[in-house]
């Protein structure tokens, strides 16, 4: 078949794939990523909500779950893997679950369809500029992975390359190449990933095209987004669930709060227009450094960043008596530790707003909380990842007098 031919059947695959309406996917018993894949999308709301609901039965009355209307293509961060299979074929998506073997996926329903046609579009230029996919086994190759972040509201798209060297031949021409269908894509980044690891970025970034970073709004802020830079991937949903973040803050610009684990400051800076002040406590120093871009970007003046363990550095304001209102914690899937929850019972802030990507972690760190004078007021969760398990809760506790 020559080449033409191929890409026009390409190309009717995946309209077709991209059309379908029954809801059923041709990769779900190869991929494994999506749990919930052909169940109804009310069946999946009311299977999480009546999950988060047995789990925190002992602490609130949990309001109904908060889905979306279109449940499909929300993933604004898309990564592929590559590989080469058989007769050199090129071969692009995820891994098998429990395995490196390569699910060739052409089209995702829950990844946005503009990213996974820039993917497409690299995985058909390799041929032509002779570049080859990394060999996990052998170290051989350049190609590994390919990222794509776009911003939902400003359209921007980054693409970034994780090579294993940092020289990309022809390097220009291929971004002209890729544009040349794709003209949404502001930056394209090479990142250096020379280890034999299953992290998929490296710690090396050169900008190839572009500035290097895209910009997204959010409830009313603009944030930046690096290649490295955690950004919530479902925006439409992250808007909801951080205005009701806010709204459990119940601030009236008088409050001081701690935005705990505030990543790139996104949730303290749209706090800090409603309150007096913020203060955000962040362990990873790329993280606080995007989040200090960001509150300039946004000319934020109420809100400063620590780069420090956020429990031991609640233990020490409150060692020195400081005053704190609120704590809005927004801690990784494992939820919270000991050490960090009895710090927060120490700076007894009168409300504590947890925001949760993992119910079980979450009702295991609201036993201890209650058991230590916070009452749980309100729950709400959000279906931030369609088709799959995972449910974000947000939660009020206040302490009781």
């Amino acid at each position: 078949m020559d080449k033409t031919r191929n890409v026009k059947r390409q190309g009717k695959t995946v309209k077709a794939l991209e059309n379908k309406k029954d809801g059923s996917c041709p990769y779900a018993k190869k991929c494994g990523g999506c749990d919930y894949q052909g169940v109804d999308y009310k069946k999946q709301l009311e299977t999480k909500e009546a999950n988060v609901k047995k789990l925190l039965k002992d602490f609130v009355k949990v309001s109904p779950i908060v889905g979306m209307e279109n449940p499909y293509h929300y993933r604004h961060k898309v990564h592929a893997v590559f590989d080469c299979i058989a007769r050199g074929q090129v071969v692009a998506g995820v891994y098998k679950k429990n395995s490196h073997e390569v699910v060739d996926i052409e089209c995702c329903q829950i990844e946005d369809q503009e990213a996974d046609a820039i993917i497409r579009e690299i995985k058909n230029l390799l041929k032509s500029f002779k570049i080859k996919t990394y060999d996990e086994d052998t170290g051989y190759g350049l190609l590994r992975h390919v990222l794509v972040r776009k911003g939902y509201h400003t359209g921007e798209i980054m693409v970034v390359l994780v090579l294993a060297s940092p020289i990309l031949p022809s390097k220009n021409n291929f971004v002209k190449a890729l544009r040349k269908n794709h003209p949404n894509i502001s930056t394209v980044v090479i990142n250096v990933n020379d280890k034999k690891t299953s992290m998929v970025l490296g710690e090396r970034n050169i900008v190839v095209y572009g500035k290097g970073f895209i910009e997204d709004k959010l409830c009313g802020c603009t944030f930046r987004i690096s290649p490295n830079s955690f950004y919530q991937v479902n925006p439409a949903q992250t808007e909801l669930l951080y205005e009701k973040a806010i709204n459990c803050a119940h601030l009236t610009g008088k409050e001081k709060v701690i935005d705990a684990y505030c990543g790139t400051g996104t949730i303290g800076i749209i706090a800090s227009k409603y309150a007096k002040e913020v203060l955000g406590v962040e362990l990873n120093k790329d993280a606080i450094k995007d989040a200090i871009t960001n509150a300039k970007r946004n000319e934020i003046k109420n809100i400063r960043f620590v780069n420090d363990d956020a429990g031991k550095y609640m233990v020490s304001l409150a060692e020195k008596k400081e005053l704190v209102d609120v704590v809005i914690m927004d801690p990784p899937r494992s939820g919270s530790d000991e050490a960090f929850l009895s710090s927060v019972v120490k700076l007894a802030p009168k409300r504590v707003v947890y925001v949760s990507c993992g119910p079980d972690t979450l009702a295991r760190d609201l036993k201890y909380l209650t058991r230590k004078g916070y009452k749980v007021t309100e729950a709400t969760p959000y279906d931030m990842f369609p088709m799959t398990y995972h449910t974000e809760v947000v939660v009020e506790l206040i302490r009781e007098k």
